[in-house]
């Protein structure tokens, strides 16, 4: 494999794109909103500035990675003659079985085509491509230049040969591949979430606070961030949105998000991405804490 196409150009699509880039490959990022590429462009180039700056990489890998990516507004164009689609996009069903149809029909019947979706059932989306044996997940880690995992999802119609294909490609990104199976939140959303969840339903029901829970999960349990900062940095709609996909697909309570979280998310409190959530992000990159009361 030589060129990628990766759909979607926000946080995970352009650290994505930039993984791919920076590791040689001719990657073609595709977005429906200019405005979207321009930002993901300027991103990735400070991302690389900041590992210039550490020594991390050379001016020549900079200027080269950066080279390796054209953007599209159009999938039908940003997919012509590439050898794998990793799609990117927002986390709904809907909106992904859309795009692999389209997908599906515009690129050559040996293309793979990977989601990164966190939650959404593999085979689901396969089954809209009549390709599903090259169909799978590939669930990068944020921020993906950094985080060395990817969960490498087999749908129960992926063949052999495309997940040995996928695993040997996410080993020349110089990330750790993880072979799990298709059922609702694989592995990493099966266990964080429900966590992240239950840390909210602690501070829903007032045993503590924002700041006394996430301590105590950092200073006690040698987590490097708070659950509530972690949920904070997923983004609440995102946590809110694969808790849904658990709890319909397991029909378990242990699965169904607690009143706080949908009444954050509804609020328009998302997160960082927001300017807040469980702490304030307004005027800092930091987490600060939020001045008000939840309850």
């Amino acid at each position: 494999m030589k060129k990628i196409a990766v759909i979607g150009a926000g946080t995970m699509g352009n650290g994505i794109a930039h993984v791919f880039a920076q590791n040689g490959f001719e990657v073609n990022l595709i977005d429906i909103s200019q405005n979207a590429l321009d930002n993901a462009l300027n991103t990735i180039t400070k991302n690389l500035m900041r590992l210039l700056s550490k020594e991390k990489i050379s001016e020549d890998i900079k200027n080269s990675t950066l080279e390796n990516i054209t953007t599209y507004t159009a999938i039908a164009d940003g997919v012509k003659d590439v050898d794998l689609v990793v799609e990117a996009a927002t986390e709904n069903l809907d909106l992904k079985l859309e795009i692999f149809k389209t997908i599906a029909e515009a690129t050559a019947d040996h293309v793979i085509l990977a989601s990164n979706t966190s939650s959404i059932s593999i085979t689901k989306i396969a089954a809209v491509t009549g390709r599903a044996d090259k169909v799978i997940g590939m669930h990068f880690m944020n921020p993906v230049p950094i985080m060395k995992l990817v969960e490498i999802i087999r749908g129960y119609s992926t063949s052999d040969e495309t997940t040995s294909s996928i695993m040997d490609l996410s080993k020349k990104l110089n990330k750790i591949p993880l072979e799990v199976n298709d059922y609702p939140g694989f592995v990493a959303n099966r266990i964080l979430m429900p966590m992240l969840n239950e840390a909210i339903e602690t501070l829903y029901n007032g045993v503590a606070g924002v700041y006394e829970i996430d301590n105590v999960m950092k200073l006690g349990m040698g987590h490097p961030m708070g659950p509530l900062e972690l949920a904070d940095f997923i983004g609440l709609d995102v946590c809110l949105s694969i808790l849904n996909v658990m709890y319909d697909g397991f029909k378990n309570p242990k699965y169904a998000p607690c009143p706080l979280l949908v009444n954050m998310v509804e609020a328009g409190k998302l997160g960082k991405k927001s300017g807040e959530g469980f702490y304030d992000y307004s005027e800092h990159r930091k987490a600060e804490k939020v001045s008000k009361q939840f309850l």
